[in-house]
């Protein structure tokens, strides 16, 4: 079954644009949208960038950092918790032969 799309309008640094969405992802859509117009409205007030497409370039570059900080952060929390895993069957295996 294909999923119904819709237009929705969303505004980013005071510019409206049409996004083709499928109706069950139009919240996700909407909130991504506010999160990159702040995030952009940050690097512009930064006064340190100047023109619309080399914020959106910036913004890009800073949500896609955060993505992958939090990616790394994951697998290291995985091969963490899997050594701590590891760790306790060792010593249940070891105290349970005792």
């Amino acid at each position: 079954m294909s999923k119904s799309s819709t237009t929705v309008e969303v505004r980013i640094l005071d510019k409206e644009y049409l996004v083709a969405c499928p109706q069950e992802e139009q919240e996700a859509l909407l909130r991504a949208a506010r999160h990159l117009d702040n995030k952009m409205r940050e690097i512009r007030s930064s006064g340190k960038v100047f023109g619309t497409e080399r914020i959106a370039v910036m913004a890009a570059l800073n949500i896609t950092h955060e993505l992958l900080e939090r990616d790394t952060m994951s697998l290291a929390t995985r091969n963490l918790l899997r050594a701590m895993d590891n760790r306790l069957d060792e010593a249940l295996g070891e105290s349970s032969g005792n």
